[in-house]
């Protein structure tokens, strides 16, 4: 990313804290300024020592005023690093809410392609780049420029020519700065790169490690960590390298800018052209703008890495959600009827197509049940009513109109949604239960966990619905996560209920009991069951039979058994199953 496009992208953030940034770079100005006149007094004193005799009283005077300005200096200097700093941790703080609340969006096509712990790094290590680059760096970037532009100047004023000979290195000064800026730049992505391998590798490997114990590969997973480990530290050491030849090559021009100013002025006050307190004076001014030419060199740094990260962060903030409102949405209908309709619906997936022109409609109040092998497009269908995700062809009709049409949040706030994979955070387990339901009762989330049949569970747990359930819900079983996830949904007291597959996990007398339990709520709401047992679905009004994204066979549990096609073929076994398990 180039220099101009970061600080343009970086312009609206630090416009909200303009008054800040004004009084910093007040304070800096005057610090600077204030430093510029501290030379001054040294030169007047030297030659109030040396020529005409020596004037103790003058002397005194000088030295009570370098006292003083060097002490107003550093007021001035600690309010322009307490304001500038600040305001980068600000811009950081903005940024971050910023890139969370963008992710918050992203779809999951954008997960799907993006590594978690690529996302990880660049809300980490790259914000605090970024943050380096708008603090420190711009803090010292004018500090060394301002102080270059008035120390030049006071040291043109004096003699020009000497002042011409001692900056005679400064263009090559720039030339090395630039080559070397460009390096590290290529670097430090490279750096950030691997630094996201190893973030996604480790959370990779956290998430997963009951597999990969369960597959005795903890000893080949260290070793690609530590394959991975090695190229980063391999990398950080060419990075390191780089900066450690870029900073002696500076000193050694700055040290030959000393050199010049010695020789050149010492023969001018040999000559009588320069007094000695202006050569002092000289002198003092040169080792002053010794500072400004190392900074130069680690703003430069600070500024290769910031603009690397921010590119990376921008390149984020520049995916859009392919799934959005409308300009103008419909008004989502207070309480949904709940009657659904598939128009000639068409998802395609990069790997293939995942439903082929499917048309069916579920009455309002109605419970149905999808059924079908895995892999059919289940899953696919269910996930279009809540708009999780959008067809390639045809629509989505809820009470008679396209989802699209309406605004994707209040749509979502009148559906229950249990997904296959059941999420749970690191809170209590009352916490999860009650997601998006402010400020809910503890007795109204008793009554949903019982009503999913967590009753006997809870009176277990050490500190019942304050239990914490760990990250994922680690600390529970398959089940209790499932019958947790269906609590939840029960909680928001939706008109479209949809279960995926998520009485999966737990036994048929479970299943039982927390289906009749159940019977009671899914009463006059539009109820979706997605299951592979003919004992869930068995009591559904109607059943839709999917295979390989189309609508193979509808009608009741009665009828697809006359039909003897694939649902009459699971039934078969499922039976034969049960009896094989009495025996």
């Amino acid at each position: 990313m180039k220099l101009r496009t970061a600080w343009r992208i970086l312009g609206p953030y630090l416009w909200r804290y303009r008054r800040a940034v004004a009084l910093g770079f007040a304070a800096l100005l005057i610090k600077d300024i204030l430093a510029a006149i501290v030379p001054v007094f040294l030169g007047r004193g030297v030659d109030a020592m040396h020529a005409g005799g020596f004037n103790l009283n003058a002397v005194l005077w000088l030295a009570a005023a370098i006292v003083v300005f060097a002490a107003v200096k550093g007021v001035f200097q600690y309010w322009m690093r307490v304001i500038v700093i600040g305001v980068s941790r600000d811009v950081e703080f903005d940024l971050r809410n910023d890139l969370y609340r963008h992710l918050t969006r992203l779809d999951a096509g954008f997960y799907g392609r993006t590594r978690t712990g690529d996302v990880m790094a660049r809300a980490t290590n790259d914000l605090g780049a970024v943050r380096m680059m708008v603090g420190p760096a711009l803090m010292y970037s004018f500090e060394t420029g301002i102080t270059f532009l008035l120390v030049v100047a006071i040291m043109l004023s004096i003699d020009w020519k000497l002042t011409l000979a001692a900056l005679a290195p400064a263009p090559l000064i720039s030339i090395v700065v630039s080559r070397f800026g460009h390096l590290i730049h290529i670097r430090f992505e490279q750096i950030q790169r691997l630094f996201s391998d190893i973030s996604s590798r480790v959370q990779e490997n956290i998430a997963g490690v009951r597999v990969v114990r369960a597959f005795v590969q903890e000893e080949a997973e260290l070793r690609n960590f530590e394959r991975l480990n090695q190229l980063y530290v391999a990398e950080n050491i060419r990075l390191a390298k780089l900066s450690g030849a870029f900073l002696p090559l500076l000193q050694a021009l700055i040290g030959l800018t000393l050199l010049i100013l010695l020789w050149a002025g010492g023969l001018r006050l040999l000559g009588g052209d320069l007094t000695l307190g202006q050569f002092v004076m000289f002198n003092t001014y040169l080792m002053i703008l010794v500072w400004p030419m190392i900074a130069f060199g680690w703003v430069v740094n600070l500024v290769q890495r910031g603009t690397a990260s921010l590119g990376r962060i921008h390149a984020i903030l520049q995916e859009q959600p392919s799934i959005t409102a409308p300009p103008v949405p419909v008004p989502v209908p207070q309480p949904l009827r709940g009657e659904i309709e598939f128009r000639a619906v068409t998802v395609e997936y990069p790997a293939g197509r995942a439903l082929d022109g499917i048309d069916l409609r579920i009455p309002a109040g109605a419970t149905v049940a999808i059924v079908g092998h895995t892999g059919s497009g289940k899953s696919t269908l269910v996930q279009l009513i809540p708009r999780l995700i959008d067809p390639a062809e045809g629509a989505v009709l809820i009470d008679g109109v396209d989802v699209r049409r309406y605004c994707p949040e209040q749509l979502r706030r009148q559906i229950g949604f249990v997904p296959q994979e059941t999420i749970l955070f690191s809170a209590t387990l009352a916490q999860n239960i009650a997601l998006g339901v402010d400020g809910c009762p503890p007795e109204r989330i008793r009554w949903a966990a019982e009503l999913a049949g967590l009753g006997p569970d809870i009176e277990s747990f050490p500190q019942g619905l304050d239990t914490l359930v760990g990250e994922r819900g680690i600390t529970l079983s398959g089940g209790q996560k499932q019958r947790t996830a269906i609590a939840r949904a029960i909680l928001r007291d939706p008109r479209i209920l949809i279960l995926d597959d998520a009485l999966s996990s737990v036994d048929t007398l479970t299943e039982d009991r927390i289906l009749s339990a159940l019977a009671a709520v899914m009463r006059g709401r539009t109820t979706i069951l997605i299951s592979h047992r003919v004992s869930t679905v068995r009591g559904a009004d109607q059943i839709f039979v999917i295979e390989r994204g189309r609508l193979a066979e509808q009608g009741t549990h009665e009828s697809l058994l006359a039909l003897d096609g694939y649902y009459a073929d699971l039934y078969r076994k499922q039976l034969l199953e049960e009896e094989l398990e009495a025996i």
